[in-house]
């Protein structure tokens, strides 16, 4: 499992370089099923957005390949819907499928017999346009996603799922979300706990990894930066906890890290 990695301990760890984090490659938003025998990740090859994929076959894993790729559109920051049957992710493709890039959207493909389908729009309670990004889910299909919408800084956002729609997305509150950047968020699946990164007074570097747990009383505590055991002078970003809840994905420095989750314990 887990392309045949030794694990990581609570000290972050390049994830498979090599196969995955490779020179002259910047690898973004990581994804594995819940099973973990399909890993997607995006990459910005040659300044081209591209989601990869790898699976496990027999007792190997396939070689990367890109998946869905398009001459004029680049995808990126892929997520499974909770039945697995969707492949989301971000675009700055048109409605129309022809015309010139616009602004980020989040998009989806259904899962198919022969493959992924076309991507299709999540349509206008998700997307506005400004810039949307980075998604992901709880177990009952709510949508965690991060929007401009609302002026030059990005901020949470929360989507409920009611009769298979989306509805009216909300911000999420000020434990979380503050007059700096806030993106690329991971949402553990029972809404324990939430990671994202922001650009704060208190951050190490361009841009930090941040944590805020759920409170008895469905609050969220006071979110706090993960300090120096994660976040560097650089960019972390692009947050992800496996389905069996063991290991923490994120990009720092243009690679995929991993560490031990017993490493949140310290957050508490």
């Amino acid at each position: 499992m887990y392309i045949n990695q030794k694990p990581p301990s609570t000290v972050p760890e390049v994830f498979a370089p090599g196969i995955i984090s490779r020179e002259n490659i910047y690898e973004f938003g990581s994804v594995f099923n819940k099973d973990a025998t399909e890993f997607y990740y995006g990459v910005n090859n040659g300044g081209k957005e591209e989601i990869r994929f790898t699976k496990l076959v027999g007792n190997q894993w396939t070689a990367p390949k890109t998946i869905m790729p398009h001459d004029k559109y680049g995808y990126n920051d892929p997520f499974l819907s909770p039945d697995e049957n969707r492949l989301y992710f971000i675009s700055q493709r048109a409605l129309d499928g022809v015309s010139n890039p616009k602004d980020y959207d989040i998009w989806y493909a259904e899962r198919t017999t022969n493959g992924w389908s076309e991507p299709i729009n999540a349509g206008e309670n998700i997307n506005t346009t400004a810039d949307e990004y980075y998604i992901s889910f709880t177990t009952n299909g709510t949508m965690y996603f991060s929007s401009s919408k609302a002026g030059n800084n990005f901020d949470i956002y929360a989507s409920k799922m009611v009769d298979g729609k989306f509805q009216k997305a909300e911000r999420l509150p000020a434990a979380i979300n503050t007059q700096s950047y806030e993106a690329d968020v991971f949402i553990a699946p029972d809404e324990s706990y939430i990671i994202f990164c922001a650009n704060r007074k208190d951050g190490l570097g361009r841009g930090d990894l941040y944590i805020s747990f759920k409170t008895k009383d469905g609050s969220w505590t006071q979110s706090v930066n993960m300090g120096d055991a994660i976040n560097t002078k650089g960019h972390e970003l692009c947050p992800f906890v496996t389905n069996d809840g063991k290991y923490f994905f994120y990009t720092s420095n243009q690679d995929i890290y991993w560490v031990s989750t017993a490493i949140f314990q310290k957050y508490k």
